[in-house]
């Protein structure tokens, strides 16, 4: 299985939501500068995230979104489910029975193996993604748990100061 670009995206949005200062709700504009691409796919992704539960909609002038978990609360699997829904690998489509239909009972087990195999394979990635919080892996990326205090919406001049005190950090 391969994650869509949605994931990406999706990932990415958590990531300046997990660095935005807190008290300033991070604004679609900026979000979509960043990304780029199409504006309406920007618009689904976010409202995925803040269906479940990951983002919260601050609505208004001043408005925009935030993290509505700590970061230490967002696992891997939370992202990837968001953006791209329940895990399964394994989509069985029926031609294993409409190959083999003169040999139906071993058709219906060779289904039935690949079915449990793929989907113990799922429980495994899904188990292993769920034990990865945003934290953990902004720890590994920065060597410290990530603290909010980019203002995202700032201009360029203040993001590049406050990018130089984080180069010097790592």
């Amino acid at each position: 299985m391969q994650l869509t670009k949605g994931f990406e995206q999706a990932a990415c949005i958590i990531a300046l939501l997990c660095t935005q200062d807190s008290s300033i709700p991070l604004t679609t504009a900026v979000i979509h500068d960043r990304l780029t691409g199409s504006e309406t796919y920007l618009r689904k992704i976010m409202r995925k995230l803040v269906v479940a539960g990951l983002v919260t909609s601050i609505p208004g002038n001043n408005g925009g979104f935030r993290l509505a978990k700590k970061p230490s609360e967002i696992s891997l699997l939370d992202i990837v489910e968001a953006s791209e829904g329940p895990i399964k690998t394994y989509p069985d489509m029926g031609f294993i029975e409409n190959v083999f239909s003169e040999a139906h009972p071993i058709a219906e087990r060779g289904k039935n193996v690949l079915n449990d195999t793929f989907q113990q394979a799922d429980d495994l990635w899904r188990d292993y993604l769920k034990h990865q919080s945003l934290n953990d892996v902004l720890v590994k990326i920065m060597g410290e748990p990530a603290v909010p205090g980019i203002d995202w919406n700032g201009s360029d001049n203040e993001l590049h100061a406050q990018f130089q005190k984080l180069n010097e950090k790592i």
